[in-house]
């Protein structure tokens, strides 16, 4: 279900395009910024703030897959829905490939944007917790990753222990400060943190 506060971001040189989308999506509680162009989106928008990105893929400058692709640099948890005009194959193709959630002509109806939206918040959901989540991780001592990382692979306390040359005790100790650290409360919750993190 859509979050009555996410922040939807309307990309689109063409005023009138903004302000109908900006319209439509507020009247169903959504908040909306809108941008003329993908340089004044780049330069005011929180980046790295879980939301999506109505995006237009022809304007000047900054057109829409230069923003797409400087969003996927930075590392954004921010995803996109393009809306075009000049719809073709290969610029559908192009897109999708750089990471969009959909592609869609404009104009564009309320009933075919909003799954879209859907969609896309939740992606953008899960990119943000996994950007967290691995800010936390690095922030971990060396050797409470090392201790997590034994848990994930199956190792006990004692295995990792010997291991690293520590006692058990101290072993206990590492786990539950890290623990603490990711926010997680059990075993099942940290070893599904790990997962979402991955290899970092």
């Amino acid at each position: 279900m859509t979050e009555p506060h996410a922040v939807i971001h309307i990309v689109d040189d063409d005023a009138s395009v903004r302000r109908a989308c900006r319209y439509m999506l507020e009247t169903v509680g959504l908040r909306c910024l809108d941008w003329p162009d993908g340089r004044a989106f780049l330069d005011g928008a929180d980046l790295y703030a879980a939301g999506v990105v109505l995006l237009d893929m022809r304007m000047p400058e900054w057109d829409g897959p230069a923003v797409q692709t400087h969003l996927r640099q930075l590392g954004s948890p921010l995803s996109v829905i393009i809306l075009t005009g000049h719809a073709d194959v290969s610029m559908a193709t192009g897109a999708f490939r750089n990471g969009a959630v959909d592609f869609l002509e404009k104009p564009v109806l309320l009933d075919t944007l909003m799954p879209a939206i859907d969609r896309a918040l939740d992606r953008s959901r899960q990119a943000d917790r996994r950007r967290r989540l691995r800010a936390l991780y690095q922030a971990l001592s060396a050797r409470e990753r090392a201790v997590v990382r034994g848990v994930e692979a199956g190792l006990t306390n004692r295995d990792i222990a010997a291991d690293q040359g520590v006692s058990v005790r101290y072993v206990e100790v590492q786990r539950a400060q890290a623990m603490e650290k990711l926010g997680v409360s059990n075993m099942a919750e940290l070893i599904r943190a790990l997962a979402e993190i991955g290899n970092d």
